[in-house]
């Protein structure tokens, strides 16, 4: 006995070394998985974090400080200008006198004055500008001064980059100069040599229209173009054309848009004549309406940027923006649009943003509003000056603004921040009246070749695609990835099963960018070639398998009993196949009895838009990418339901088919809706094949047979093309940051029932 002991002793200890190493193991196995489990929330919520971070700054409110005042450069004198250059650092001063100061924005230093010259005896009678720094002074013998101010740009050393490394910008200097595009002389506007009294100035391509009140009340339009001959010789034609004469007494305002098609006579009391300008011959007056209420005038007018829409500011503090839209029966009438949050008093000064939907409004107890048309939106409110405001301007980046209170020489600077202001709440999921347009609409246009652009950055149309898409690929899906997981795992054969499992599981690991190839370049032709066909096949193939299963239960019991329990699936492959070339034979002549030969031209005909790449297509290719992740799921759980319930069941005289569904898919249901959530999640998310075989339009309906744009895809088509910082890369990072509260406030419904589902039937 004695021999026994150190055996048992060494038994014992072996045994707790081994209880210790597994007691490690087991340790380790919990801290590792553990540690993996917060590592993943941790990065979920980094990525959220960034996309907070990134998205963030679209909703900081503008901002306006002072940089200082000073006298104004050039000593005392009535201003009829005062222009900033883009960089916010030389502005320009064109006094009543015609001398032109150049001064440093920073300090107000003079850097340099030039003179504009007129025929002696005459005086400047009224003043004008367009958009990219065209002016035009108004002189009491009927012509016009026409020029422009040039900013040159230049580099000690030579070229150099803009903007150094770490972000600020490189030494340079500006050099500030008068341009005269159509010559130095002054343009003859009015034949009879009568004074100008209120002045209009569009400008295209560097040509001018001119269009001005004269001293007796006439309206008198004309238009200049350059021509330059192949010796270099310049020609400036001019054509006069005639407006009506009747109607614009008493306007106040005269505007002309940038394409020289319109023309706008307002007078203070509100009443607005618009005429079509003629390139040639004799214009006409369009409407006369009334801009105000009643008892309220005008005391403001301008054009916004692109010369479309007409901002009225009104005696009584009102802004009001207003464009033409045209009716039902083609004619263009302008319609007021909306109204802006108004200024305590009168609104003194309009000043339109150079580069966005924006302006600048003031009263005249020196209260700022700042303001974006499109968006709606009401940027800042503040009070920068106790009284009236005499001049203000607007830096053409939107990133400075000068003003003179009336009765003072000082001018005063302000610095403004305002990063993003064609972003709100409306602007993103309201309906928007844009430009052009004949009604409100949800529109995602995030570019153009135009620096008047009118940004339409409205999410709907992209997360309705989104949905579109993830409904009809779960319409598909669903059904084939849950009825098959139930045949699968209760009804079919092991052998079979082992075979169909993998199968399905390897369908999913395809790249969907194969799949997507495929529906765009095989699948949607074959669609739009034999419709008809398809249509056929999506009914006529449930009710072919119905009537061979029903076939197959009334043949007799010595041929059934030849088929192995659980093998009966495979005799349905020949009845798909042969419903599907039976289906494809005859599309041709359903299409002829049925659609007159083309069933395109009849859905069009019949008011049904048919795109080849349309939800269709994208809803059988997406289905056949989501099916098999839903069956592998939704197999798995109902294969793991234990043996006893189904055999207990069977026992008690159920059939196969009520175990199924009253006993298996019930304790299975926890499994199968997170199969259907992950299915959903991977539609909503997935990227390739709505890339590739939906045609990217972001069009709002839920027709099958167009296409759609989805949030996933817009961003893979658009960040490559986006501004780093810029508006349209940050609303990119918002429609990430849209799809990925989607997917969480999903997947956290998703788990809270299924957690329901997996207490209520764990009793089972």
């Amino acid at each position: 006995m004695n021999s026994s002991l150190p055996s048992t002793a060494v038994s014992s200890s072996i045994s707790a070394r081994y209880t210790r190493l597994r007691h490690t193991k087991d340790t380790l196995a919990r801290y590792v998985i553990g540690i993996g489990g917060v590592s993943v929330i941790v990065a979920v919520l980094l990525i959220a974090f960034y996309l907070f971070y990134v998205v963030l700054p679209l909703f900081v409110p503008a901002r306006i400080h002072s940089q200082g005042t000073y006298p104004m450069p050039g000593g005392v004198g009535v201003t009829s200008f005062l222009t900033v250059d883009e960089q916010n650092e030389i502005a320009v001063r064109v006094k009543e006198d015609g001398r032109v100061v150049f001064f440093r924005v920073a300090d107000g230093v003079v850097t340099g004055e030039q003179k504009l010259t007129w025929p002696t005896g005459s005086t400047v009678t009224s003043v004008a500008s367009a958009p990219s720094g065209y002016f035009a002074l108004g002189l009491s013998n009927g012509s016009a001064l026409f020029f422009t101010i040039e900013f040159a740009v230049s580099y000690p050393g030579g070229a150099a980059p803009p903007v150094a490394g770490d972000g600020t910008r490189v030494h340079h200097s500006i050099t500030p100069n008068l341009a005269y595009p159509l010559g130095e002389a002054p343009l003859v506007v009015d034949e009879k040599g009568q004074a100008l009294q209120h002045l209009a100035l569009g400008v295209e391509e560097g040509n001018p229209t001119l269009v001005a009140t004269t001293a007796d009340q006439r309206l008198v339009g004309v238009g200049f173009s350059r021509e330059e001959n192949l010796m270099g010789d310049v020609q400036v034609n001019r054509t006069a054309f005639t407006l009506p004469q009747e109607g614009h007494e008493g306007a106040d305002y005269l505007l002309l848009s940038t394409a020289q098609k319109s023309l706008y006579a307002i007078a203070l009391d509100g009443r607005v004549v618009v005429y079509d300008v003629p390139p040639n011959g004799a214009g006409m007056a369009r409407e006369q309406r009334k801009l105000t209420q009643s008892g309220v005038g005008v005391s403001a007018a301008e054009l916004l940027l692109g010369g479309v829409s007409l901002l009225v500011g009104g005696t009584d503090g009102s802004l009001a923006q207003w464009f033409p839209v045209r009716s039902a029966n083609n004619i263009q009438q302008l319609t007021h649009i909306r109204d802006f949050a108004p200024l305590p008093g009168a609104v003194q000064r309009i000043i339109p943003a150079h580069r966005m939907k924006g302006f600048i409004a003031m009263d005249g107890s020196g209260q700022l509003g700042l303001y974006h048309a499109t968006a709606h939106r009401t940027l800042l409110r503040k009070k920068v000056m106790s009284g009236v405001p005499a001049l203000v301007t607007l830096s053409p980046r939107g990133d400075g603004a000068m003003w003179q209170e009336e009765g003072s020489n000082n001018l005063l600077v302000y610095k403004v921040v305002n990063e993003y202001p064609e972003i709100s709440w409306s602007s993103l999921w309201e309906k928007v009246w844009y430009e052009g347009r004949s009604a409100p609409a949800y529109l995602w246009q995030s570019s153009a070749e135009t620096n008047d652009f009118e940004p339409k950055m409205s999410l709907v149309p992209l997360t309705l695609g989104t949905l579109k898409a993830a409904f009809f690929a779960m319409l598909v899906a669903v059904p084939l990835g849950i009825l098959g997981a139930m045949y699968t795992a209760y009804f079919m054969a092991p052998q079979m099963r082992t075979f169909v499992k993998p199968t399905i599981e390897i369908m999913g690991a395809m790249p969907t960018v194969i799949l997507g190839f495929l529906a765009g370049l095989w699948l949607a032709p074959l669609m739009e070639q034999n419709l008809p066909g398809i249509i056929l096949l999506l009914v006529s193939l449930p009710l072919a398998i119905f009537l061979a299963a029903w076939a197959w239960s009334r043949l007799p019991q010595k041929i059934r009993v030849r088929i192995p329990e659980g093998w009966e699936a495979a005799l349905l492959v020949p009845v798909v196949i042969g419903t599907g070339v039976v289906a494809f034979e005859l599309s041709e002549p359903l299409e002829v009895l049925l659609f007159d030969g083309d069933v395109r031209y009849w859905l069009t005909s019949h008011g049904i838009p048919f795109n080849q790449r349309n939800s269709l297509v994208v809803g059988i290719a997406m289905g056949f990418a989501v099916a098999p992740p839903i069956f592998s799921i939704a197999e798995d759980a109902i294969f793991a339901v234990p043996r006893h319930l189904t055999l207990g069941s069977l026992a008690l005289g159920g059939t196969p088919w009520q175990t199924m569904m009253r006993v298996v898919l019930l304790t299975a249901s926890p499994g199968i809706f997170s199969a259907v959530m992950i299915g959903l999640g991977r539609a909503v998310g997935e990227t390739m094949i709505m890339l590739m075989a939906t045609g990217n339009t972001p069009i709002l309906n839920f027709n099958i047979f167009e296409g759609f744009r989805a949030l996933s895809a817009n961003i893979a088509v658009e960040m490559p093309e986006a501004e780093l910082n810029s508006t349209h890369y940050r609303v990119l990072f918002l429609t990430a940051l849209v799809l990925f509260l989607f997917t969480f406030i999903l997947n956290t419904i998703a788990e809270v029932v299924r957690q329901r589902l997996r207490r209520r039937y764990s009793s089972l």
